[in-house]
């Protein structure tokens, strides 16, 4: 009987679904990596995963004890979680106990799977994105199709000389193995080889998803492909194709879960009391001091990225300024064509599909200025090319690195011993030969006769303008107030040298930076027609308001502002003036970030920052969201004057202008499911980086532009490396813990929420983030929420329920 594709593909993805997904590396997502086991308690999933997939789920001791000794860990706190449970051991040797039980269970070296070894090679040949001067053949077949081709020249699969040795298509290689299997053993078969290389998996889970990916459009390859290949090689080698029963939890290997988790609950809810006192002192603050405030100088909106709050802190300092949060890509779901660019970039979130694309092109009065970078790129291309075919050429290779050695050196040695000049020289050349960012203006307008068949339509109707401009401020709960000047300030790093850059640009921009999309609403909010319409429906923008885009560098923390400087849109002076006021600002904050990082040679933080954008060894260009540990969603007067550290989402929201709670049901779904996904990964990047991180920078190999892989290859990275998340090889600088959103709404408009939106509550019901509200409706009483659906003070002790449970289980 002929095998059922539709039955066959549907037991393939159930199969896979433990299996996170992986972004490539120019549009790097964080996720969570055990975002196929969310449906699952908190604990449970860290159990299952480390059935499948070996790791830890918890910290190691030496982790809580630094933790304990440095005073993040409550005594009382820890206490209580003793008590409640029954333990009478004291914390030392409970400590004690975990390091004896990791000694003992530590894991020997993994074998050199044959299998996974020619699997890996396969797979590298085909998602090869252009770093392979001869790429694999017949891949526009597929990936079995094109294996199939091929394998014969492969010693690694046994009796295929020719591909008519092979199945003709992958159906019938499933269908060969599959052969007398009950369709019930299916999945647990295909699950054991798709958890062997979760990092391939998750690549090729990623890249079947995408909609709009040109790789995947024109090398297709699918899970089932994956399989076809792997089982028929596997069955070739003469391997058992089921799993072998694996060897349970030993009893102290258990207990030693059990501890961690009450010592990872105790570290967690610790941090979250000193945050949450945090925040009744500011609203005690901001209440006692509540004069009528005069209009701001001006207002910005940055990100809700943990790193804008240290910059926002420090601008509202300087100046008569008020800042908003809101999500980097400023609720503009756009694909991205920057001038010059071979092909457009997504810069929306990873859960959302972009539905315009918008161009960069030249302004008329800065024709000139295009066609000087124009000149330049041309230059530069040439200069490359050359390059290229004296590296590659045979005749010329020798000759060209005999001469060209002394040249090369000296190059490499100014990179390295002195890379603040080379980036100020660099700065100073993008001046001279011109920047897109500086005489483009976005296609913001419906341009229907350069739509493409087979792309998104180019610009926005004014429709869509409207409901961007309504949607932005409604979010933010703006209220009535707009000073002279709003700035929406999208934000991006500075890194040379770095695979990793785009795991440091804006998330909600699929990894890119938000400097486009902040152009973007800018241009909206200054178009009188779009003004005219929001003013039917009720936000009045006053006619002397400016909006103007700008973006954050968040690993020099300057702000630059996209103005034409010859025709600005604000009077001189008082451009001039915010300008010297997030000078001051970046002066400020960069002081404050230069402290966190081990080793610095500068003498000033704004020295020290500008050496690490520019320095093409260093490891640590900047923290990225290292830290983050809460998700505030409220009024800035919840958060006003103090500091967060840098450690908090800040997403404004004013539940007086949301009668209906819509703005925050959007805010819940999209931007704190994000957060939950930026968590997840730095938490279980940090617990065991070697599974679910990527190992230290130091022996990272890019896999064909994709990918990373450690060493000469084997299965890909899906985390984050070491340096970002430790300050040297011993201390850690991010606290894996999980996250805690803070929502400053009434209960029952959460509850209801709750209630419609299933994929929340199963976060919080099943333990991957804590929820806090502060209810303003009844006296900003804060209530923490339970796993059930019940709410307890935030005062009050947690309840000690089952999560020890589920460890033993």
């Amino acid at each position: 009987m002929p095998i059922d594709r539709a039955v066959l593909r549907a037991r393939i993805e159930n199969a896979a679904a433990p299996v996170g997904l992986l972004w490539p590396l120019e549009t790097f997502n964080a996720t969570n990596p055990l975002l196929g086991l969310e449906a699952q308690p908190f604990h449970e999933a860290i159990r299952r995963a480390r059935a499948l997939f070996g790791g830890r789920g918890y910290p190691q001791a030496d982790t809580f004890r630094r933790a304990w000794e440095e005073g993040e860990i409550d005594p009382d706190v820890l206490q209580k979680h003793l008590d409640d449970r029954g333990i009478a051991a004291s914390p030392e040797a409970l400590l004690f106990e975990m390091e004896n039980a990791e000694r003992d269970a530590r894991p020997s070296a993994p074998a050199d799977d044959p299998l996974d070894r020619a699997m890996c090679r396969w797979m590298a040949a085909f998602v090869d994105q252009g770093q392979a001067p001869w790429p694999m053949p017949h891949r526009r077949d597929g990936f079995y199709a094109a294996w199939r081709q091929l394998a014969p020249y492969d010693g690694a699969v046994p009796g295929a000389r020719r591909p008519d040795d092979l199945p003709a298509t992958w159906v019938d290689a499933l269908a060969d193995v599959l052969a007398g299997r009950p369709e019930s053993s299916w999945e647990p078969l295909f699950e054991h080889h798709l958890t062997a290389l979760p990092g391939w998996v998750s690549f090729i889970k990623r890249r079947m998803r995408a909609k709009r990916d040109a790789w995947q459009q024109t090398y297709p390859i699918t899970l089932a492909h994956y399989l076809a290949v792997r089982l028929t090689v596997a069955k070739r080698m003469g391997r058992s194709l089921t799993p072998d029963a694996g060897p349970t939890d030993a009893p102290s290997d258990t207990r030693a879960s059990q501890i961690a988790a009450l010592w990872l609950e105790a570290w967690e809810e610790s941090d979250r009391n000193r945050l949450l006192r945090t925040l009744r002192t500011s609203m005690r603050t901001s209440s006692n001091g509540s004069a009528a405030a005069e209009r701001p100088a001006a207002q910005l909106v940055f990100c809700i990225d943990v790193r804008s709050e240290i910059i926002r802190r420090h601008i509202e300092q300087v100046g008569p300024y008020e800042t908003h949060g809101y999500a980097g890509f400023f609720g503009i779901p756009m694909q991205h064509d920057a001038y010059g660019a071979a092909s457009g970039v997504k810069t929306c979130p990873p859960i959302v599909d972009p539905k315009h694309r918008i161009a960069d092109r030249p302004a008329e009065a800065h024709e000139d200025d295009a066609h000087r970078y124009d000149a330049w790129q041309r230059i530069q291309e040439a200069g490359r090319s050359l390059l290229n075919t004296l590296k590659s050429n045979v005749a010329a290779a020798f000759g060209f690195v005999e001469g060209s050695g002394g040249f090369f050196g000296a190059a490499l040695a100014a990179r390295t011993l002195a890379p603040s000049a080379l980036g100020t020289m660099d700065e100073a050349v993008t001046r001279r030969t011109g920047d897109p960012n500086q005489f483009c203006t976005p296609t913001v307008d419906r341009q229907p006769d350069a739509d493409t068949e087979d792309g998104l339509p180019l610009g926005l109707s004014h429709e869509a303008k409207v409901l961007y401009a309504e949607a932005a401020f409604q979010l933010m709960g703006w209220g009535d107030t707009f000073a002279p000047i709003v700035v929406f300030a999208g934000h991006g790093s500075q890194t040379p040298n770095n695979p990793y850059k785009s795991s440091l640009d804006c998330g909600a921009c699929a990894g890119n930076p938000g400097g486009p999309n902040a152009r973007v609403l800018a241009a909206i909010c200054n178009d009188p027609a779009v003004q005219a319409s929001l003013r039917e429906r009720g936000i009045d923008i006053p006619s002397d308001t400016v909006f103007l885009a700008g973006q954050h560098n968040t690993t020099t923390d300057a702000i630059t502002l996209f103005v034409d400087d010859d025709d600005p849109p604000v009077s001189a002076e008082a451009l001039q003036r915010l300008r010297a006021d997030l000078e001051e600002a970046q002066t400020r904050a960069a002081d404050e970030r230069s402290g966190t990082f081990a080793g610095a040679r500068a003498s000033t933080g704004v020295d020290e920052t500008r050496r690490r954008a520019a320095d093409w060894a260093e490891t640590r260009p900047e923290w990225g969201l290292a830290g983050n540990a809460a998700f505030i969603i409220g009024p800035r007067s919840l958060t006003k004057g103090q500091s967060l550290d840098g450690r908090c989402f800040l997403h404004s929201y004013d539940w007086r202008h949301d009668a209906d709670g819509t703005a925050l049901e959007t805010i819940l779904t999209g931007p704190l499911v994000v957060g939950e996904w930026i968590s997840t990964q730095y938490y279980f990047s940090t617990v065991d980086n070697a599974v679910h991180g990527s190992g230290s920078k130091i022996t990272h190999n890019v896999q064909g532009k994709a990918a990373i892989v450690q060493g000469n290859g084997g299965d890909l990275m899906t985390g984050l490396p070491l340096q970002s998340l430790q300050t040297d090889d011993e201390r850690r600088y991010h606290a894996p813990l999980r996250l805690m959103a803070v929502v400053h709404a009434p209960v029952d408009r959460v509850e209801a929420i709750l209630d419609r939106q299933a994929a929340v509550s199963q976060l919080l019901n099943n333990e991957w983030v804590a929820l806090t509200v502060v209810d303003p409706t009844d006296g900003d009483a804060f209530l923490r929420y339970e796993p059930g659906g019940t709410w307890r003070p935030a005062s009050a002790p947690a309840p000690m329920a089952d999560p020890l449970d589920a460890v033993a289980a």
